[in-house]
């Protein structure tokens, strides 16, 4: 008897048309050349045993190492129901022990280092006749190209795990807003998992969905989902209440059927036969929910995911607490800017922001020869409502002239308070005098009509003003000035509109 291949069981070869001895070999040159997979080496060991041993089929089934599981991989022939049964009877032995028959059967412990990777079930009419040393080569080469598998396996998982985690922290410094942080964190969560599908939603402070969306979807199912979860309660969603309790824990469900899930949520609207939930998390609390999943078929969640699901969690959770405060950041900031342009009392523009924006106007006109015109306004008879109804009917009387005056304008057009009754109206699409003066006297024709201020009647007037650039100005502070000494000329004439005309020779 010689020894084939350094380190491997001793191998009979009794002759060159041996198969169980020359199967050995195969297994050898087939792993030389590359690390081969676990279909391809139950072909070889088919091929080689169908003769001698009847072979019928051959199943590997892997060992899950976080919860010691058996879980069917490749199968060579038609495998029978009862394989993984027997598989799993491997383990109530030694693991020195012979291969475990039942009938027509037998099954390979896969070990190697010390550490078993699976189960190998061989169906033959005569496999009682394969040789001892034969099922130990083929565990022991099985278990090696099992391991090599999984070190890829592990490899390609770690490198795909840390570029998920690497891209949340690049573009989650970029999210301004909590909903675009959300999308990211379910388009980032879907790539680390190459699930199908994928879905977030978002809380507001009474615990309701205010905003859904999906990643990857069609139209029609994210449409579908925003009307099935938006004004709904989170806490109504079996999903949320298992993430709760658990801490705000990732939540992995490899079968949709053995689950709770709320009706018309997130699961159903997506179509998920699997499902991976993740909570999104500020310092608060939980600020929403990203799920994703696959809609083909149930799926084999394992510890490793979970390991992974925890820590997407947590740089989603930094992520999260970030965009928010930036999203405060900005409200904060335009509040301000708000504050810096516009009148606290209506809400329209204020001198600064007409001043600002009338200079640009100007500017541009210079530049294309086109025109402007400005017209200032004073209520007349407005010190008589405050004297006679009060100032708090004096300053709904000044919201309700705003909303007028707004009403009444067209696009590009701008309307502001300067102070006290008056106000200033920028006309910024090219007017000449007529369509100036045909707009201010709609306005006065409408601020003129009567008001309803506090369930009592009050009537003001109004005297216009109006300066024309470049016909009558040259320049925005010019422009200024020429309105308002045409709205002072019209106030002495008792009211209505008048056109300020340059200056002629006396």
């Amino acid at each position: 008897m010689r020894t084939v291949g350094a380190g491997a069981p001793a191998v009979a070869v009794s002759s060159p048309d041996d198969d169980q001895a020359l199967l050995h070999n195969d297994l050898i040159a087939v792993m030389t050349r590359d690390i081969p997979s676990v279909a391809h080496m139950l072909a070889i060991v088919a091929g080689r045993l169908s003769g001698p041993c009847g072979l019928r089929a051959a199943s590997v089934f892997t060992l899950d190492p976080d919860d010691g599981s058996l879980a069917p991989g490749a199968t060579h022939g038609a495998a029978a129901r009862g394989d993984i049964t027997l598989a799993g009877a491997v383990f109530r032995v030694a693991a020195g022990a012979p291969p475990v028959r039942d009938g027509d059967r037998t099954a390979v412990r896969l070990r190697i280092g010390g550490r078993t990777l699976g189960v190998l079930v061989l169906t033959g009419d005569s496999i009682d006749a394969l040789r001892p040393e034969v099922a130990a080569t083929i565990g022991l080469q099985l278990a090696t190209t099992l391991q090599a598998l999984a070190a890829e396996q592990d490899h390609q998982y770690v490198a795909r795990a840390n570029a998920t985690i690497r891209g949340l922290f690049e573009q989650g410094t970029a999210a301004t807003t909590v909903e675009e942080a959300g999308r990211l964190l379910a388009r980032a969560t879907s790539e680390a998992f190459r699930t199908e599908r994928a879905a977030v939603h978002l809380i507001g402070p009474d615990g309701r969905i205010c905003y859904a969306a999906g990643v990857g979807i069609t139209e029609p199912i994210s449409a579908e989902l925003v009307r099935n979860l938006n004004g709904k309660l989170a806490a109504d969603s079996p999903v949320w209440r298992a993430m709760a309790a658990g801490a705000g824990e990732p939540t992995l469900v490899g079968d949709v059927t053995r689950a709770q899930v709320r009706p018309g949520g997130f699961v159903q609207t997506l179509q998920l036969r699997s499902f991976l939930a993740m909570p999104l998390m500020s310092a608060a609390g939980p600020v929403g929910m990203v799920m994703c999943g696959d809609a083909s078929g149930p799926r084999r969640w394992t510890g490793r995911d979970h390991a992974l699901a925890r820590q997407v969690a947590l740089e989603g959770a930094m992520i999260v607490d970030s965009a928010r405060l930036r999203q405060a950041q900005q409200r904060h900031l335009a509040e301000l800017t708000r504050q810096a342009y516009h009148d606290p009392l209506t809400g329209l523009p204020n001198r600064t922001h007409l001043l600002e924006r009338a200079e640009q106007e100007v500017a541009d006109a210079q530049a294309t020869g086109g025109r402007l015109a400005l017209l200032l306004l004073d209520l007349d008879g407005f010190k008589r409502v405050n004297d006679t109804v009060g100032h708090h009917a004096g300053d709904a009387l000044l919201q309700a002239v705003g909303r007028r005056l707004e009403s009444s304008l067209r696009e590009r057009d701008v309307v502001a308070r300067l102070g006290g009754d008056e106000f200033a109206i920028l006309l910024a699409r090219d007017p000449d005098a007529t369509a100036a003066r045909s707009a201010a006297e709609r306005l006065h024709a409408r601020l003129c009509e009567p008001y309803d201020i506090e369930g009592r009647e009050v009537r003001v007037g109004a005297s216009i003003g109006i300066a024309l650039f470049p016909g009558e100005a040259d320049s925005m502070p010019a422009l200024m000035r020429g309105a308002d000494a045409a709205m002072y000329r019209a106030k002495r004439g008792g009211g209505g509109v008048l056109l300020n005309a340059p200056a002629t020779p006396g």
